[in-house]
Order: structure tokens, then sequence, then C-alpha cells
């Protein structure tokens, strides 16, 4: 246990905060506890939800790249909630819209993150164009 422990504080960049409440960590460390903790059970699924709330961009950048080290060095499955659709479009492998509670659309980032599907969903107008780093569909919305 202790093994796994300091591995996942590790990955997260956490092992100055192990002897630390979580209840007195800021909101970007607290959400990197969480998912130290997450890996520190070692299971093979991950499932989390808003991964990278509270964090500022350089530690969400962090997280879903240890996200996708997990996937592709160590065969972990992650499943994420994530409302950032250019984020998910960068790191996931398939994607799930949703609307009203219901799945909308689904299969990888170039097939879902359409703007028809973005006017659809979300009512807003975009554009779609490659992420300058990725080339993974990106959307910039319309103005209002």
């Amino acid at each position: 246990d202790e093994t796994a422990s300091e591995a996942a504080l590790g990955l997260t960049g956490m092992s100055e905060h192990r002897d630390s409440r979580v209840d007195r960590l800021s909101g970007g460390q607290r959400q990197r506890a969480w998912i130290a903790m997450t890996l520190a059970q070692e299971t093979e699924i991950l499932l989390l939800d808003e991964p990278t709330t509270y964090l500022d961009l350089a530690h969400q950048i962090e997280v879903m790249d240890l996200m996708r080290r997990l996937v592709l060095e160590r065969g972990k499955t992650v499943v994420a909630v994530l409302h950032d659709l250019n984020q998910a479009s960068r790191y996931a492998d398939r994607v799930i819209m949703m609307a009203n509670g219901r799945i909308y659309a689904e299969g990888s980032p170039a097939e879902i993150v359409t703007a028809p599907n973005i006017e659809q969903v979300f009512n807003v107008r975009s554009r779609i164009v490659p992420d300058p780093e990725t080339g993974t569909p990106m959307c910039v919305p319309a103005s209002v």
C-alpha cells in the first residue's frame, strides 16, 4: 500500500503534501490528491468526474498528460466527464456528447466535435479548426 501511495503521489506531483490533510489543501492540490488516491488503488479502470476542475492551465495539462500516459504506457482505461470540448478532443480516443441526459452522438473526436453537433447540443454556432498542436478538432465559438 505504501509503495502504491508513494508512486501515486509522485505521478501527481503531490509527494511534498503526503502528510497534509486534504481539507487544508488548495482546490488544485485537493483535486490532484483525489487523483492520487484513485491511482493508489491500482485499478485497471479510472472513472473521473471533471478531473481538471480547480486546476490552473499548467496543472490541467499535467493531469491530462498523466491520464494519457496511463492509457498508453500502463494500459489503463480512463473514463472522464469533461465539459471542455477542446480538452476532450485533444485527449480522448472516444467522445460521447450528451444532451438532456441522453447520448446525442458517440465516436472519435473528429466524428463528434462538429459545428452542427455543437449547435444542436449547446445552441452555439462555432467553427471547428485543427488544433495546431495535435491536429484534433478545436471548437472556436462564434459571438452571440
